[in-house]
């Protein structure tokens, strides 16, 4: 049984070197390339691959963005430029990654271990859960947030988010046209936002305060923040306290 794979790298010629590698491999088919995440995603969505070599570093979508979209995550070699955190990540969680430039003997040595999970139905799923879950802990700071709503993907910048509300195990990000529902936690987007511009105002509301038209008296034991668009959002006592030191009232 061949081997089904798909490239993604946005490098032409890092697709190359794993194509010319490829050949020597009789027994791995490449079923598609793409040279961005966002073909990435339908690829691997619509044709299921075995394995997928992944690069990290594009610039529209990066390979741990895409990993949040996909349905059904197929076995992983990740593709990176150097990344101390990344590759202790990687090496924690058991999974598989290409340091560039990489040799012939160490791709091969990838491939074939690869190759073998594959044929012993090895689970790929939890090991890319457990790295993404590891990286979720580098202190970044969010330009942008890609989710997935129906078959289209959307790329949201920080800025153009006007709130972020709870939603059980799940976040809903609030723009000014429409919203968004993201599997993340609380608790991440607070850390990972600009805390210039982002507070969290309640324990179920992270709100951009670039957006605030005025701020209220609700009751005695919260506040009210109207928005520019007059939406009105509930702070508590200790959201306000956070509220009023980030804009110095």
């Amino acid at each position: 049984m061949l081997i089904r794979t798909i490239i993604i790298d946005d490098e032409e010629p890092a697709r190359d070197i794993i194509r010319n590698y490829l050949k020597e491999q009789d027994k791995v088919e490449i079923i598609a390339e793409c040279a961005d995440g966002f073909s990435g995603v339908k690829a691997i969505n619509e044709m299921k691959p075995d394995i997928v070599f992944l690069d990290i570093q594009m610039p529209k979508l990066t390979g741990f963005e895409m990993l949040e979209l996909i349905d059904e995550i197929p076995l992983i070699i990740f593709i990176t430029a150097y990344d101390q955190y990344a590759i202790r990540a990687f090496e924690m969680n058991a999974t598989d990654y290409l340091l560039k430039p990489f040799t012939k003997a160490r791709f091969e040595q990838a491939l074939q271990k690869a190759i073998q999970n594959v044929r012993e139905d090895q689970q790929a799923t939890s090991p890319v859960k457990k790295l993404l879950s590891a990286m979720e802990d580098k202190p970044d700071i969010l330009q942008r947030i890609a989710v997935k709503s129906g078959q289209k993907i959307h790329v949201i910048a920080s800025d153009d988010i006007l709130y972020i509300g709870a939603e059980g195990d799940y976040v809903m990000i609030y723009t000014k046209d429409s919203r968004f529902l993201k599997e993340k936690t609380m608790k991440y987007m607070e850390s990972h936002l600009d805390p210039s511009h982002f507070v969290r105002i309640h324990r179920s509301t992270i709100l951009n305060v670039n957006f605030i038209a005025r701020v209220e008296i609700y009751d005695k034991e919260s506040y009210s923040v109207l928005l520019k668009n007059n939406v009105s959002l509930k702070a508590s006592i200790s959201g306000y306290k956070l509220l009023k030191q980030l804009l110095n009232m």
